[in-house]
């Protein structure tokens, strides 16, 4: 052996003790991580999943189906097994030549197995292929089940497409490649970083794994988020009213004043200045207000929807009027504020309120005769569990809320970051749309309970009423002037729905939107970006399918097109006012304190 040759051998000697030297290091952190993992919160099996019942129906009506129809049954079982042992047989005549190559490959494309190594490697694309034919199979079988109603149908089928993309080879190192590639490559380095990341998101948790989605760091609200000048000029315990400078001399007369919905945090309408709604529309010239709720904790146990509306929305409006010296204003409620606008509006036709000259409603649900995608959530198991634990604690933690829409896009919410960040060991983005979605907050317990018995279950306002107040108030109660923009794959609030809920309402004068994309992106779409695209059609008598129909389509953003119609209910042109006034001091600076909360 020549001195050549062991200086070639040292390199790799090097790279193994850095190997064994992490590989310990990941033995440190796994006893870290089995310690904090002992502290996370026990979540009652009703908030794990739907009940057996939903599985026992499942089998029972599957044994019927291959009772009464056993040919179907066994020709997809033959079909299954059939792909199966080719894939095998094709497979291992490849090897038997001693070709390293895999099998022709004719399974979908899934952007989970973009890696080239899915589909040059022989072994993982044997795992690639029968994994795709397995979950197939699951799915056929779901939908050869055809004693099942449409609902159960849907939860069955929604609840077993989760389990087969929480087996997907690309959650498990040992089955994924860019993972195990990337750990020899960095001699074990990035699965210690990416132990380290599991461990900091469950030590900031509590035990419970959350996965950051955005790097918490990057963004700091009023500095780099949430920048659009404006002071709190009115607070109270709901919420505080957040009015904006003008950029303008002149400021329509009529103000506007946005309900963004509690669920989360108001600044998704003012991330930066480049996408926000908020500072869109003070530069067209409007006087914009928003409200920015408390965070509740269990002591707003006992408030109410009523609460909200009477002392934050009606508040809020009366609030407004006086600081701009006006008898009437534009509102927009955006999701479940939107829902709440709605009831706010069919209460003050009972009172005789024409305070709101014109309401909008951004992917707003008021008819949950069809609750879409979320529906999967909102059967008694789930909301039994629900409303066992907001009796306990006070409220409804938004650990829970932001787990269940997480779940709706798991694939993209949990399972690709949390491969990114803990086999990977990536540091989460700088990305503010994710920053915001991981900015929860609590709800209520009594208000969540009211939504979801009174409204999304029983569907009372649009049918037999919903009590507020004292009142009781109707879908066709809703009389204003009325815009409502719908978005197309919205996967919270179904355009459809939607739509239907705006058809029932009273009003002589509504205009209905249908933009491009989903429940964030469908909104927040400036039109500088020329991105997604928008659908108008007057004759609001047709069924949702034919109103898409036969609507005409529009390029880029419908904030244009929503300014024109808001500007004409919006009255003359005055001299801009800045905030607050002598009995509204400012409080605090834009975007206040309540929204800092978490």
């Amino acid at each position: 052996m020549t001195t050549n040759d062991l200086e070639a051998q040292a390199p790799v000697g090097q790279n193994v003790a850095k190997l064994e030297a992490n590989l310990s290091r990941v033995e440190e952190l796994t006893q870290r991580l089995l310690k904090v993992m002992g502290q996370g919160r026990t979540v009652a099996p009703s908030l794990q999943g739907p009940s057996q019942e939903l599985y026992v129906k499942a089998a029972t009506a599957y044994m019927t189906e291959m009772i009464q129809n056993p040919a179907k049954l066994i020709e997809h079982q033959l079909e299954f097994w059939g792909k199966s042992v080719k894939h095998y047989v094709e497979a291992q005549h490849l090897l038997a030549q001693g070709k390293l190559e895999p099998p022709t490959d004719e399974t979908p494309k899934d952007r989970r197995f973009a890696h080239e190594l899915w589909d040059t490697n022989p072994y993982f694309n044997f795992i690639k292929q029968q994994y795709l034919l397995n979950a197939a199979a699951v799915q056929q079988a779901v939908e050869d089940i055809d004693t099942l109603d449409s609902e159960e149908k849907k939860r069955l089928r929604y609840f077993s497409q989760q389990m087969v993309d929480m087996i997907s080879p690309t959650n498990f190192l040992p089955t994924n490649p860019e993972a195990l590639a990337l750990a020899a490559e960095t001699e074990g380095e990035s699965l210690v970083a990416g132990l380290e990341n599991m461990i900091a998101d469950l030590e900031a948790n509590d035990g419970d794994l959350v996965v950051t989605l955005a790097d918490k760091k990057a963004f700091t609200l009023g500095k780099n988020l949430a920048t659009t000048p404006g002071a709190v000029v009115y607070r109270n315990h709901i919420f505080e009213l957040i009015q904006y400078a003008p950029t303008t001399e002149k400021v329509y007369e009529t103000p506007l004043i946005i309900f963004p919905p509690w669920i989360n945090k108001f600044y998704i309408l003012d991330l930066k200045p480049q996408n926000s709604l908020i500072k869109w529309a003070v530069d067209q010239g409007y006087t914009v207000f928003v409200v920015s709720w408390v965070n509740p904790d269990a002591g707003y146990r006992e408030t109410s929807m009523t609460n909200y509306i009477e002392e934050g929305y009606l508040t809020a409006l009366k609030e407004v009027r006086e600081i701009c010296g006006v008898k009437k204003v534009n509102a927009v409620g955006y999701c479940i504020a939107g829902t709440t606008l709605a009831l706010t509006l069919a209460l003050m036709k009972k009172r005789k309120d024409t305070s709101v000259n014109s309401a909008t409603f951004f992917t707003t649900l008021t008819d949950f005769s069809d609750r879409g995608e979320v529906g999967v959530f909102l059967d008694n198991d789930f909301v039994d569990g629900i409303e066992s634990q907001v009796e306990e604690s006070g409220m409804l933690d938004s650990f829970f809320m932001s787990r269940t829409f997480s779940y709706l896009r798991s694939n993209d919410l949990i399972y690709g970051p949390a491969i990114k960040s803990y086999m990977l060991g990536k540091a989460p983005p700088a990305f503010d749309l994710l920053y915001w979605n991981g900015d929860g907050t609590n709800l209520p317990a009594r208000m969540a309970v009211e939504y979801l018995r009174g409204l999304c279950q029983d569907d009372k306002f649009a049918t037999e009423g919903f009590d507020v107040a004292g009142d009781t108030v109707r879908i066709k109660d809703v009389t204003v002037p009325l815009c409502a923009v719908a978005c197309e794959t919205d996967h919270i609030a179904a355009w459809k729905s939607s739509y239907t809920g705006i058809t029932k309402m009273g009003s002589k004068d509504k205009t209905f939107i249908l933009s491009e994309s989903g429940h964030i992106a469908g909104i927040i779409n400036p039109p500088s970006k020329k991105k997604y695209g928008h659908y108008t059609n007057p004759d609001l008598g047709l069924t949702p399918e034919d109103w898409q129909d036969s609507a005409d389509k529009h390029e880029g953003s419908w904030w244009p097109r929503w300014d024109s119609w808001l500007s004409e209910k919006s009255g003359k042109k005055v001299t801009a006012r800045t905030p607050g006034d002598e009995k509204h001091p400012v409080l605090a600076p834009a975007p206040g304190t309540y929204v800092l909360s978490k």
